[in-house]
């Protein structure tokens, strides 16, 4: 399973049925799970874990030093999770030690060509990046979000969970739960109902989301002012207070505003 003209560091560890592709750099302290594929010309630096069944494609850069002139060497690291597709020309580094020391991708992402996936970036699962998309360092991208090609996100920006934003989207701020945005700079374009109802939301989850987005974005209040409105929208017994929580959690959290 292993090229011969693919180069492992003695020291890297490569679980059963790992396959290595020709002329491909598997670096010291690379751990990479069973099942995992690995193409031709792919380059991975450590400290890097890698999980299980993983598919990474040609001429991806993983596990790099992070591009941070703060970076002096310190021993940081990349963790990326099991069943994700990181496509050719992909580059994720490693974290700083400003931040933790760890870059997180976690489980069933599909990343593809030429996204820049930047340290210190913490990645959820089931998310789906365009072609080059590009996250500068210490974003956090939540679970489900779709971002379009070439979507660029600020350093330190949010992006929760069922979001979707359009092709060029420049983000400089956080994005909520459940909202499309578009442009650059990106503004809110409605509610991103079509990836909610593949995902199995109810019509009346849908329903309450919709209420919850007219009262952050169509209300005139202020943000506080519309995370207390939210609030009280908790106690639906629809079913859809969850998300509503979900979204409330994330407004609570915002320290450099929200997309509006």
């Amino acid at each position: 399973m292993i090229h011969p003209q693919a180069i492992i560091d003695p020291s890297a560890i490569l679980a059963e049925g790992v396959s290595v592709g020709p002329f491909s750099v598997i670096g010291a302290g690379v751990e990479i799970g069973a099942g995992t594929h690995i193409a031709s010309h792919v380059v991975i630096d450590g400290p890097t874990r890698i999980g299980r069944d993983n598919k990474i494609y040609a001429f991806a850069a993983i596990g790099g030093d992070p591009q941070d002139k703060k970076y002096a060497g310190e021993p940081t690291s990349l963790a990326i999770g099991d069943r994700n597709v990181i496509r050719e020309y992909c580059t994720l580094s490693r974290g700083t030690a400003q931040d933790g020391g760890i870059t997180r991708l976690g489980d069933d992402n599909w990343i593809m060509a030429y996204v820049h996936i930047a340290h210190d970036c913490r990645i959820g699962n089931n998310t789906i990046f365009a072609n080059s998309a590009s996250l500068a360092g210490h974003v956090t991208v939540e679970d489900y979000v779709i971002l379009g090609g070439f979507t660029l996100l600020h350093q330190f920006c949010k992006v929760g969970a069922h979001a979707f934003t359009a092709m060029n989207s420049v983000i400089s701020k956080d994005v909520p739960p459940f909202v499309m945005v578009s442009g650059h700079m990106a503004k809110p374009y409605g509610l991103n109902s079509e990836g909610l109802k593949r995902r199995g939301f109810s019509s009346n989850t849908l329903s309450q989301l919709r209420k919850a987005y007219k009262i952050l974005y169509r209300s005139g209040l202020t943000l506080e002012q519309a995370t207390e409105q939210l609030q009280a929208m908790d106690g639906v017994a629809d079913g859809s207070a969850v998300e509503i929580d979900q979204l409330v959690d994330f407004l609570k959290d915002v320290a450099r505003g929200i997309v509006r």
